[in-house]
């Protein structure tokens, strides 16, 4: 762990001034030789870095930023990839990839969009309509299918928009679209690619696997209050570029609030203050902290919580999904593909989001002559590629791209890698998705703070969930309303007139819909659910 010593003036700092309303920090033995600080944040990725930038930002500026790894960034992580003409490699992102929303003019703007046009990011924007259709056989024109579902589409928004309006029961995007007219059969593989294509690859779940009210609200607040144009981020210096552009703001070089390479395992935690343990056996004593881990790494317990988190808040985090999205690199000696398409779409004989799609490198606005191309992968399909070895995914791809371009003399790649993010500890996955059945109230359990431990990060947008603006937002969230209570005001929302100057919401008891009288048999409910006839 890269730990500095904190300056006496930064220790003296929190000593001679109390968190307003709060009673000081008592601190148990084996915590009195622990570097102190007023905020700890957990996670140098997106949340993190923007919640130390609204501290600073309040003149907060006792805060330290404990990071797992080398580097900040998080789920924004570049690697070299391939050679170029020179023997180069290139730089290929292994997880955000693209800015979401780039705005409007007079509108309100992406802050990620804000940032990349701020540090020079080089981006080209992603035409989903430039892709071409293929099967077992090669080429094969179903763009039909693109049209069919983009009608069934807007008829499931504008319900999910009614559902979310009246508080009506949520149910799972597919019976949405179905009601809709988008109701392709298991082996219409054509329909299933173009399923895949129109959900899944934003999404990381399949329609049934995701709520209708939410899955269609996160798609359009984004597009909707930014816009529907994506830019894909090419930059050779990598997309993590603009959250280290936002460190260099409040951070100076070597600066001693930032802890790389530390491993936490133990967070306690009280309305006192907060206790942070690392793997190295040294610790943070802070008076706030704020985790930015994403959703996997807490549902997996990699870290553990004393006291244990209550059930309410551990519910939350059972309840929601971590997907796993795994873009899979090749390079050739040939672009043998067309290189004037962006998008390559697969529909396979037997299964569904079997390699689906393909997206070429080698293009102009991309890395035109490099050769690259990627296919993408989601979920229960990416995890079975993770666990697997490289070479029998290239084996398979090799046969999927042999199918789609049977004319083709296809060599075995030059090069070729994928990330396993479903393994890897710091982040058991990609990105986070809202079930069917979910409720705003569930959600707000897994954004509420226990005691002075608060949470943010993508899964904990309710607006944003899944996109790296949300990330920005949350951590920024989290900071401000840090700030405020220890400077004792409230943090105020200009946009809709409202002021928060207390912690955040929670439900410690969540109701249904239904009461135990209705369990009866003119419903249906013939059998007394609390008796058992069994006497072993």
């Amino acid at each position: 762990m890269y730990l500095r010593t904190l300056s006496l003036a930064v220790l003296a700092g929190w000593a001679i001034h109390p968190v307003a309303g709060h009673v000081p920090h008592q601190l148990r033995s084996e915590e009195a030789t622990c570097k102190k600080t007023t905020v700890a944040i957990l996670g140098g990725g997106m949340a993190g870095i923007s919640a130390a930038q609204a501290l600073t930002n309040a003149s907060v500026h006792d805060f330290v930023i404990l990071e797992y790894r080398d580097t900040i960034g998080g789920r924004a992580w570049h690697v070299p990839f391939g050679k170029d003409k020179n023997g180069e490699p290139y730089t290929v992102e292994m997880g955000a990839n693209w800015v979401q929303g780039l705005g409007n003019p007079g509108g309100p703007q992406n802050p990620i969009w804000v940032l990349a046009q701020k540090y020079g990011l080089k981006t080209t924007y992603s035409n989903y309509d430039n892709i071409s259709t293929y099967d077992e056989h090669g080429y094969s024109d179903y763009s039909n299918l693109l049209d069919d579902f983009d009608a069934a589409s807007d008829i499931a928004n504008k319900k999910a928009g009614t559902v979310l309006a009246q508080n009506l029961q949520d149910s799972n995007a597919q019976t949405g679209l179905a009601m809709a007219g988008w109701n392709p059969k298991k082996n219409e593989m054509k329909a299933q690619a173009v399923d895949w294509w129109k959900w899944d690859f934003e999404s990381n779940y399949t329609p049934f696997e995701s709520s209708l009210v939410f899955g269609f609200a996160s798609d359009n607040l984004t597009s909707n209050v930014f816009s529907d144009h994506d830019n894909f981020v090419t930059d050779q210096r990598g997309l993590n570029t603009i959250i280290k552009g936002m460190a260099s703001t409040f951070l100076k070089e070597n600066d001693p609030r930032l802890h790389l390479n530390t491993k936490i395992t133990n967070i306690t935690y009280s309305n006192d203050g907060v206790t942070i343990h690392n793997r190295d056996g040294s610790c943070v004593s802070a008076a706030y902290a704020i985790t930015t881990f994403s959703l996997g790494v807490l549902q997996n317990d990699v870290v553990t919580f004393s006291p244990e988190l209550p059930e309410w808040k551990k519910t939350a985090i059972h309840k929601f999904k971590l997907g796993t999205y795994t873009k899979i690199f090749l390079q050739f000696n040939e672009t043998f593909w067309p290189t004037d398409t962006q998008y390559f779409l697969y529909a396979d004989p037997t299964t569904r989001g079997w390699y689906p799609v393909f997206q070429s490198l080698s293009m102009p606005g991309f890395h035109p002559g490099s050769n690259i191309i990627f296919v993408t992968l989601t979920n229960e399909l990416a995890y079975r590629a993770e666990n697997q070895p490289d070479e029998k995914t290239k084996a398979e791809i090799m046969e999927v791209l042999r199918k789609m371009w049977p004319d083709k003399d296809i060599p075995e790649p030059t090069d070729f890698m994928y990330p396993r993010w479903s393994t890897e500890p710091w982040s058991y996955g990609s990105y986070s998705n809202w079930p069917p059945g979910t409720t705003l109230e569930m959600h707000e359990n897994l954004r509420a703070n226990t005691e002075r431990l608060w949470f943010a990060g993508e899964a904990t947008s309710p607006t944003y969930f899944g996109f790296l603006h949300g990330a920005w937002f949350e951590g920024r969230d989290a900071g401000r309303q840090i700030a405020a209570l220890l400077q004792g005001r409230c943090t105020k929302y200009p946009a809709t007139h409202q002021k928060l100057c207390h912690p955040r919401k929670r439900y410690e008891t969540l109701h249904g819909t239904s009461p135990l009288a209705d369990y009866s048999a003119v419903n249906g409910w013939t059998a007394n659910s609390f008796y058992d006839s069994n006497t072993d």
